[in-house]
């Protein structure tokens, strides 16, 4: 299962978004724009922001995170956000011959898919060994030819070689770990499109933990964040889940400061 932890975070985050927006609209120089900034001027300075629609000064402030039991099928889609930066355990110098993976709920749901996909996966793992044992006694030979005299040390610079293509036997469902970091508005952005009913189950499921975890350090930030829908009209037209205002209702008030 999906696991996400907010590892870090800029340092009252809210406050620097204000600040930001204070020095747009008024006369302030840098050494007094964090003067004044109560948490009530701070909460109004970013509804103003919200409201205004300026967005820039969002970009200010952002988000690391660890997400890990998620699969290479999550980490597609997660990556086609590009204002992000990441960090993914790598195939080529992790081993994967006890890979775990992701089972989608809809197949756990079934006894006799379940079983069939546990096939696959057991199936899976015996190809990737066997492939990464064949090339690995490949690189040895390699090795030993080109002048290295250790064999211990041959096998060991082969096993690591080897893994550069017996990965590509490996299955969408193989389990990966990832850190990954996200300004405030590219945040908003992920969330509108990543919680939606409309979206896979595994991504949508993340980003609702993440939503959580931020809602948390900067409530009035991400107030009113979530799918689309929970600020105007649902825009996925004839593909709408149809669910509209009870998902307005149920991210409105997870939202609230004190629900």
């Amino acid at each position: 299962m999906a696991k996400v932890t907010l590892l870090s975070y800029t340092p009252e985050p809210e406050k620097v978004v204000a600040a930001a927006a204070k020095l747009c609209y008024s006369s302030a120089g840098i050494p007094e724009i964090t003067q004044g900034l109560t948490e009530e001027s701070t909460a109004s300075f970013v509804r103003m922001i919200a409201e205004l629609g300026h967005a820039s000064t969002l970009e200010h402030v952002s988000f690391t995170f660890g997400i890990e039991g998620v699969s290479r099928s999550f980490l597609a889609q997660m990556t086609r956000h590009r204002i992000a930066s990441y960090s993914v355990k790598s195939q080529r110098y992790v081993g994967e011959s006890e890979f775990s993976y992701v089972i989608p709920p809809e197949i756990e749901a079934i006894p006799e898919a379940k079983e069939e996909f546990t096939a696959a996966m057991e199936e899976d793992r015996r190809h990737y060994s066997r492939l990464a044992a064949l090339l690995a006694e490949k690189h040895q030979r390699d090795l030993m030819r080109d002048g290295e005299t250790d064999e211990k040390a041959a096998l060991r610079k082969a096993q690591k070689m080897s893994r550069e293509d017996a990965r590509f036997v490996l299955p969408n469902a193989c389990e990966t770990k990832m850190v990954c970091t996200l300004n405030a508005r590219e945040l908003l952005h992920f969330f509108s499109l990543r919680c939606c009913n409309r979206a896979q189950w595994e991504i949508r499921g993340v980003a609702n933990q993440m939503l959580g975890l931020v809602r948390k350090v900067a409530p009035d930030l991400f107030r009113n964040a979530g799918p689309a829908c929970v600020r105007g009209a649902c825009p996925e037209g004839k593909m709408s889940c149809g669910r509209a205002e009870a998902v307005r209702k149920y991210y409105r008030k997870a939202g609230e400061k004190n629900p």
